[in-house]
């Protein structure tokens, strides 16, 4: 994947898109894959890099959603409980099946929950991953050895998706090429062309370069996640605000705090909210809060309460008793919860999506979650086709198979995630042995995927490398910024930079990783 090539299409001013989306996180990158599977010629535009928002920074899990069950949103769930099939057989390299287990202290519990999680089998139906079912307390204390056992009467067991947020959004970005789609990264929409009144295309500028270009679309998807409400105030100026952010806070810690292979999930927190503690990459990831903020930040900042709640909560549970100098990384990401009148709280709000039409014929996406990012792509896609006059396609995303897809299973545990892209770094590494060591006996990454993520997954800076391509920013945040230089000095050989491009490529990373820690 070639940023370069790509920025010579946008500049080729012969070329009229069919689509171009707005957004790379995951619904920018759902829908376009959606547009170019059908064969539309489709452009996406990213402010910044492919994920860089909500969409790196979530709990790393596929799931029907346990809690909309409780509010009683049985639509949602069931449509999550079937796009999260749907990516198990479409993704199995990036998305497994992972054991929940619900401990119970109260006598009522068992039953309460028991029940209810038959029923979220139930909604499954053949795509589900496994029946739920009582386990005694001798069980549950195999199964999670470190949880309290003072008051443990047993728990529940049931099974949920987990994956790379991530990693899913490269392998959707390297499917779109595949389609022969187009995108580019830093390259942010700062304006729309209209003719009389309706919109023609759009204006964006290289953030690298500062060159700016005017791009012909017969459709534009507004799907910038936390972002929507500004770009639609650049097609209307008097456009409503949409969104009701919340900010959600995960801390990171040893896995020690949790061995084995399943996760816990705690159902009924102080603020009324969902637990999990989920293993994750020989770490793990304790979430979520859900904080409501003035508006959407690229990078947000835990706030030392929301950091105190997840530590608090996790020594009610954990033998461990986390504190704060355990925490390898903390992270924040901010949800785009649609606003509803009558909602003071965001954790009622609704994960539903919606398609909207302005008057100029701007196609907004807004709300959802990562695990019904394709089904939001194909309303997206299936309403911008009627408002750009295009030939009218059936959506095909259900049955696509995303970028390294392995038609059966792959024993290489370095570069599983890469699913059939892990021969051709094997290559990289039998050309120059020294690709295979090591990051840092603390990671597990290789030199080879810098290399990787500069040629093919169109990575450009140290941070879009650790915090996304690889994931060392939120496994361990100190022990970032001390591979930083290594990562700068393997980029500037690929990228052709200078030592002061690497100096300040390190110094960046390094303001941004230390956001990433508790002082």
């Amino acid at each position: 994947m070639n940023r370069q090539e790509n920025i010579d299409h946008i500049a080729d001013r012969s070329i009229v898109w069919d689509v171009i989306v707005v957004g790379g996180g995951a619904t920018g990158l759902g829908a376009a894959v959606d547009a170019a599977s059908r064969g539309y010629r489709t452009l996406l535009l990213e402010q910044g890099d492919f994920a860089q928002g909500t969409s790196s920074r979530s709990t790393k899990l596929i799931h029907g959603g346990v809690r909309y069950l409780q509010q009683g949103n049985l639509a949602l769930v069931l449509e999550s409980l079937h796009e999260r099939g749907l990516l198990l057989a479409n993704a199995p390299h990036l998305v497994r099946h992972l054991a929940f287990v619900v401990p119970i202290y109260e006598w009522w519990e068992g039953p309460f929950y028991g029940i209810g999680l038959k029923l979220y089998d139930a909604l499954a139906g053949k795509l589900g991953l496994g029946p739920s079912r009582r386990l005694s307390r001798k069980k549950t204390l195999e199964k999670i050895p470190t949880l309290e056992p003072d008051g443990l009467r047993g728990g529940v067991v049931y099974y949920d998706g987990q994956f790379d947020d991530a990693r899913l959004a490269i392998s959707l970005l390297r499917t779109l090429e595949d389609l022969g789609g187009n995108a580019v990264n830093y390259m942010p929409v700062t304006g729309f062309l209209k003719t009389g009144g309706l919109l023609c295309g759009a204006m964006t500028r290289d953030e690298e370069t500062g060159r700016v270009f005017e791009i012909s679309g017969r459709a534009v998807i507004n799907a910038a996640g936390i972002f929507i409400d500004s770009v639609c105030r650049m097609d209307d100026s008097t456009a409503r605000p949409m969104m009701a952010p919340s900010q959600g806070v995960h801390i990171v810690l040893d896995k020690g705090f949790l061995p084995g292979s399943s996760a816990i999930m705690v159902p009924h927190t102080d603020d009324g909210r969902l637990l999990f503690a989920v293993p994750w990459h020989d770490r793990v990831i304790i979430g979520t809060t859900d904080t409501p903020v003035a508006g959407p930040q690229v990078e947000p900042q835990p706030f030392p309460e929301e950091v105190e709640f997840l530590l608090s909560h996790a020594g009610r549970y954990l033998t461990g008793h986390p504190s704060r100098a355990d925490v390898k990384s903390v992270f924040a990401g901010i949800r785009p919860l649609i606003n509803s009148r009558g909602h003071n709280v965001t954790a009622s709000l609704s994960r539903d999506h919606r398609v909207l039409v302005s008057a100029s014929g701007l196609v907004t996406v807004a709300g959802g979650k990562w695990t019904t990012y394709r089904k939001m792509g194909e309303d997206a896609v299936t309403m911008a086709a009627r408002v750009g006059g295009l030939d009218l396609k059936k959506s095909c995303t259900d049955t696509l198979e995303l970028h390294g897809r392995p038609g059966q299973a792959i024993h290489d545990q370095a570069f599983s995630i890469y699913g059939t892209d892990a021969d051709a770094m094997r290559q990289l590494i039998k050309k120059d042995p020294e690709l295979d060591f090591l990051l840092h006996p603390q990671l597990p990454y290789r030199r080879v995927e810098i290399v990787w993520a500069v040629r093919n997954e169109m990575a450009r800076t140290v941070t879009d490398v650790l915090a996304r391509r690889l994931r060392a920013l939120i496994l361990d945040a100190k022990i970032s910024i001390r591979v930083a230089p290594i990562v700068a000095s393997i980029m500037a050989k690929e990228l052709v930079k200078d030592l002061t491009w690497e100096s300040d490529q390190v110094a960046s990373f390094e303001k941004i990783a230390k956001r990433y820690m508790i002082n």
